[in-house]
């Protein structure tokens, strides 16, 4: 009887410890294959997402700009003002050569820049004044940090040509460079001209054109801008702290009047309601940018906080993207801002402020704030007030440049018309 009941005792202690083993391996399995999911979902959207205190550091891409170009010809001229620099690879190509073969520059006259436009040439324009170096290096190529350069005119008045460079400002230079005149008219002969007209040439017909920035170019046919609706996203703080270089499960936050702050070893992250994120560093260097040295060049800037802003807006990205509109270095310092564009045209907030801005002191990332945005384009378009009528209406506002462009007032739609600036 003794020996029957040991029997039945050590069964069920046998199947006890089965029940038990196999528990313990299915709980193991379900925590890795969690912890597998978790971290795939974050190398997806956050980069090179590590524990907290541990050095992120997030890989240079590529950088665009949306540009605005004029290819003049012996019968007039092509023109784009819904363009992206890496949208045509000819164009690129041209500009990557010459910039790769500039000589000295010197300081020229506003109508010596103009009179470039005369000749068989090509004209871009970057919307804001960016270091020759980072035009270069969205190009393909290596060029110097200065001069810092807004516009561009490849001009055939010579050969080689010459390469014409403004500011924006009050400067105005000019260099020789090893491009043929041939190969810019090849180049330039590859499009159809005719469609499009600077603001200095409209004046000889419409007086109110003479007012303007002479430099603001017009098509023939006004694009219709496809409407835009906007929205600020959802987004997961967990991906977004991970890509920020915090504990995605830190337990250090509260809400101030709406806004949530978290904080972690010095560091904090603000996220407001309204979108608008914020991050201070607290002097670490967690969060932090590649570079070759200490102190990075300003395309090395350039493209390594692009592409930790990109990583951030991953997870929310809607048809915008964001493109550089400024950089400045004070000794460690390096200070970025960055707008939206949809399609090669910009977004413009009524309250004047950046899409994004970021500080690096050395490669470290001291300060950041974003503010999330999401546009869609829809299916319906946009017509623009006809040029005709936009000249009378910006003949109130003498030496502005008229382009078009999108308003975002912070609502649910963005509004597509001219800018004067």
């Amino acid at each position: 009887m003794d020996d029957k009941r040991r029997r039945r005792r050590d069964f069920i202690q046998n199947i006890v410890i089965t029940v038990l083993a196999v528990s313990a391996a299915l709980l193991f399995a379900r925590t890795q294959l969690y912890s597998l999911r978790q971290d795939g979902l974050l190398s997806v959207f956050s980069g090179n997402s590590q524990p907290s205190g541990a050095s992120v550091t997030v890989e240079n891409v590529p950088l665009s700009a949306p540009v605005r170009i004029a290819v003049t010809g012996p019968y007039g001229r092509y023109g784009s003002i819904t363009s992206v620099i890496g949208g045509d690879e000819t164009l690129r190509g041209l500009l990557r050569e010459v910039l790769g073969s500039t000589g000295t520059f010197t300081g020229c006259g506003q109508a010596d820049f103009l009179n470039a436009l005369q000749t068989t040439s090509v004209y871009f324009d970057f919307l804001s004044p960016l270091p020759l170096s980072v035009l270069a290096d969205i190009c393909g190529t290596s060029g110097p940090d200065s001069p810092s350069v807004r516009c561009l005119a490849v001009s055939g008045g010579e050969d080689p040509v010459s390469l014409f460079l403004w500011d924006g400002g009050d400067t105005y230079l000019r260099c020789s460079t090893a491009v043929s005149l041939k190969n810019l008219e090849q180049t330039a002969g590859q499009y159809e001209t005719g469609g499009a007209v600077f603001a200095t040439d409209l004046a000889k017909s419409d007086p109110h054109a003479g007012v303007l920035a002479p430099c603001s170019l017009f098509l023939n046919e006004t694009p219709e801008l496809p409407a835009l609706s906007a929205e600020t996203p959802a987004y997961d703080d967990g991906l977004l702290l991970a890509g920020l270089g915090f504990n995605p499960n830190t337990k250090n936050r509260y809400t101030d009047n709406g806004t949530e702050v978290i904080s972690e070893s010095g560091r904090s992250l603000r996220l407001r309601p309204d979108g608008n994120i914020t991050y201070q560093s607290g002097g670490d260097s967690t969060l932090s940018i590649k570079a070759a040295g200490e102190r990075p060049t300003m395309e090395e800037s350039a493209a390594g906080v692009w592409a930790l802003l990109n990583t951030l807006l991953a997870p929310t990205a809607g048809d915008e993207a964001l493109y550089l509109t400024g950089i400045r270095q004070s000794g460690a310092l390096t200070t970025l801002t960055f707008g939206y564009q949809v399609g090669g045209v910009p977004v413009r907030f009524s309250d004047g402020r950046n899409a994004a801005e970021v500080t690096l002191n050395g490669t470290a990332v001291s300060a950041l704030s974003l503010y999330l945005r999401r546009y869609t384009q829809t299916e319906s378009g946009t017509l623009l007030l006809p040029l005709r009528q936009a000249l009378a209406i910006a003949d109130r506002c003498p030496g502005a440049e008229l382009s078009i462009g999108y308003a975002d007032h912070g609502g649910t739609s963005v509004e597509a018309g001219w800018l004067a600036d």
